[in-house]
């Protein structure tokens, strides 16, 4: 079976950082394109970045300069490194790979980020 499974999250203070991690397990993961969204608290599941099988990245215009994502071939996982964070930062982290290569969309679980004072 496919799985995403994230860990790394937790509460930080506001200018913090977070290291979020996705470990992919049932897919060629050197060919998926990895990605990271979030769902704050009451609002719509967003995109935060993109590491494609190319090597490529690409991030929110709003999270440029504080976030960068990473990942290790070796071990089948997807970082996501979050410096600077604010109050807003806070919701669900979740990883995702899909189309094109792959036929269906598949979702990690879930880690929630909390940043407050």
């Amino acid at each position: 079976q496919v799985q995403l499974v994230e860990s790394g999250g937790g509460l930080v203070q506001p200018g913090g950082s977070l290291r979020l991690s996705c470990t992919v397990s049932g897919l060629i993961f050197n060919l998926s394109n990895m990605d990271w969204y979030r769902q704050p608290p009451g609002k719509e599941r967003e995109l935060v970045a993109t590491f494609t099988r190319a090597d490529s990245t690409n991030f929110a215009d709003s999270l440029k300069g504080r976030f960068t994502i990473s990942r290790d071939n070796a071990r089948n996982t997807v970082y996501l490194q979050m410096n600077s964070l604010k109050p807003d930062d806070t919701a669900v982290y979740y990883c995702h790979t899909g189309p094109p290569f792959w036929a269906r969309d598949y979702w990690g679980q879930g880690t929630q980020v909390t940043v407050s004072s």
